[in-house]
């Protein structure tokens, strides 16, 4: 399980997403960061996020 803290990306949000591959975790990251953030997620911030997802056993 893949995991990215929306706090670790520089947010003062408590959202964690979670999801098996991590296209899945940076789809939900981009999902959450326009709806509740009202970010456009753009190739190079993505590129960014990768760096912050986790895996979690």
């Amino acid at each position: 399980m893949k995991t990215l803290n929306c706090r670790d990306a520089g947010f003062d949000c408590n959202a964690q997403i979670q999801a098996e591959t991590e296209d899945e975790v940076l789809a939900q990251a981009a999902d959450h960061a326009s709806t509740v953030h009202g970010v456009l997620v753009t190739p190079e911030l993505a590129e960014g996020l990768k760096t912050l997802i986790r895996e979690e056993a």
